[in-house]
């Protein structure tokens, strides 16, 4: 058996994976399990700008397990990669200085364990959407699958579109048979000996922490940056104050900095209007402009949706909140639509006595829902008919993608 070690560098946090193959490859792609995972304390890499060293010690604790995961006798021959997402996207167009200066500390750390490292990178949009495209359609099997006598056989499944939606971007990804019209978006890929092609766009600032600012700021700019301002996503009898330098602190919201000085407080207070929030949530997105046939939003070329989807991070908590804490059923866009506007219409108290666990991320679900919902049917065009074939997973079998 061989090992290697994948530190996942998102914007909120990192997770690393410890993985294991048998030593002969299948058609130059290997037969990858997980063996071990741990969650990092504490928050993304890209948190860590103003004390990077902090960033490399952050990643002691899981790495420290990776020592026992790993047989002492493969340490040597075990690769270890670091790979950061938006979070450290956006911190190189506001920092390239800050940024590097973290990447090196964490490498710093990284190369002080007996493993063979690899590298601490920037993975980019397009490499992040179609690794966790690969790693969905492997781990159903989609590529290959073990046979009757333990022979590995090709299945010609079709494969399953991926969506993604983190902390900073999110990401569509799915197998196309039409003509990709930018050269950006289209990746051919060839695995276990099979050639696919592939649609993939990443878009920065449609993460979900950096939607919920720019929703800030935009309800902020609405009302002239008054003392008080009234937050139409939030819930009735929900408020809280804020600095302005939490919400101006990102290139997702910069050219709407105003001119105040970034210490003053505005206090947000929560109205519940479903139909206000809808409105302000798709003026974050541009539908107007676009150069090819078709376009999803801001400009950006996208064939019609094809096939079965599997949409994870924080669409499946959005939905899973629905669901489980809502009690409603999702399986047509008008259920997502509902859902939103009566979570919109449900007042501060009676949210926390359904869900006083989820008190950190409650106000938000009016918002992320609305967007969740304009994003694929208005953004993807996801339709009556598109829709049912999402399925809104955290894990692919007991896997976490």
């Amino acid at each position: 058996l061989q090992y290697g070690i994948v530190l996942d560098a998102g914007s909120s946090h990192t997770a690393m994976f410890v993985y294991k193959w048998p030593a002969d490859k299948e058609n130059d792609t290997g037969v990858v399990s997980e063996h071990g995972m741990c969650d990092v304390e504490g928050p993304g890499i890209s948190s860590y700008s103003s004390n990077p060293l902090a960033a490399g010690t952050s990643l002691e604790h899981c790495l420290n397990q990776a020592l026992r995961d790993v047989p002492k006798e493969k340490h040597a021959s075990t690769p270890l990669y670091l790979g950061a997402t938006a979070g450290m996207r956006l911190l190189n167009i506001a920092d390239p200085q800050m940024s590097d200066a973290v990447l090196r500390a964490v490498a710093a750390t990284l190369k002080t364990y007996p493993f063979d490292f690899r590298g601490a990178k920037i993975l980019s949009g397009e490499e992040e959407g179609v690794f966790g495209w690969v790693t969905a359609n492997y781990l159903l099997e989609n590529f290959i699958k073990r046979g009757w006598l333990g022979e590995w056989i090709q299945p010609q499944k079709k494969t399953l579109g991926a969506m993604d939606f983190g902390g900073a971007s999110t990401q569509i990804t799915f197998e196309t048979r039409d003509t990709i019209e930018n050269p950006r978006n289209e990746v051919m890929l060839k695995l276990y000996g099979q050639a696919y092609k592939v649609y993939t766009h990443s878009f920065l600032c449609y993460g979900r922490d950096q939607v919920l600012k720019r929703l800030l700021s935009k309800f902020l700019q609405a009302q002239s940056y008054q003392e008080t301002v009234s937050h139409p996503c939030w819930p009735m009898g929900y408020n809280k104050s804020l600095l302005l330098s939490s919400i101006y602190d990102s290139p997702c919201t910069e050219k709407e900095r105003p001119n105040l000085t970034l210490n003053t407080t505005v206090t947000l207070v929560g109205t519940g209007n479903g139909n206000l929030c809808t409105l302000h949530v798709s003026k974050l997105f541009d539908f107007t402009n676009c150069s090819f046939s078709h376009c999803s939003f801001d400009g950006v070329f996208q064939p019609k949706v094809s096939g079965n989807f599997i949409a994870f991070s924080a669409f499946f908590y959005t939905v899973d909140f629905i669901q489980t804490v809502m009690g409603r059923p999702v399986h047509l866009p008008s259920d997502l639509k509902d859902a939103a506007e009566t979570i919109c219409a449900t007042s501060w108290s009676e949210l926390l006595l359904k869900a006083p666990k989820l008190e950190k991320r409650l106000p938000d679900y009016c918002a992320v829902s609305t967007f969740v919902y304009l994003l694929t049917t208005k953004g993807y065009s996801f339709n009556n008919h598109s829709f049912p074939n999402i399925a809104f997973q955290k894990k692919v079998g007991s896997t976490k993608i």
